[in-house]
């Protein structure tokens, strides 16, 4: 299943300039999700980080990935109907090469567990072929009372 930013923008609560997922490219439903973000010089971020030597902030990445894993989790878990996938944990992410304007971040994440209000997700970010960034997230399941 493919998803533009229209539908992505029905399944998450974030926006602009906080909404880090382009389009997603493939998604099978509690199994995993392949998404993509186009990184562009006009972000905001680049105004500070780094003057003259632009780079994609760390946290930015991890956010992209929880985004991406948020979404699969709408597909996923039925009673979210009601409720909204929050980033609770990161553990053992490694960072391996930067990211630049003009990069194409492919962000993977696979559902490994879930237990009780919680599931568990290995995620990817790639960019020309190359992991440059992988660990994994945990997200809390909140129910939305109306």
């Amino acid at each position: 299943m493919k998803l533009d930013i229209n539908e992505i923008m029905k399944l998450i609560p974030q926006r602009y300039p906080f909404l880090f997922v382009d389009r997603v490219e493939e998604l099978v439903k509690g199994e995993k999700i392949i998404a993509l973000k186009n990184v562009s010089i006009n972000e905001q971020i680049f105004a500070g980080h780094f003057p003259g030597s632009p780079t994609l902030p760390g946290v930015i990445i991890i956010e992209a990935l929880a985004q991406t894993s948020g979404i699969l989790a709408m597909f996923s878990i039925p009673e979210l109907t009601k409720g909204k996938p929050y980033l609770a944990g990161v553990n053992s992410f490694k960072f391996r090469h930067p990211i630049y304007p003009g990069d194409n971040i492919i962000l993977e994440s696979t559902l490994k567990k879930r237990i009780k209000n919680f599931i568990n997700f290995y995620c990817r970010a790639i960019v020309k072929d190359k992991v440059v960034a992988e660990g994994e997230l945990l997200t809390a399941l909140v129910k939305v009372e109306e």
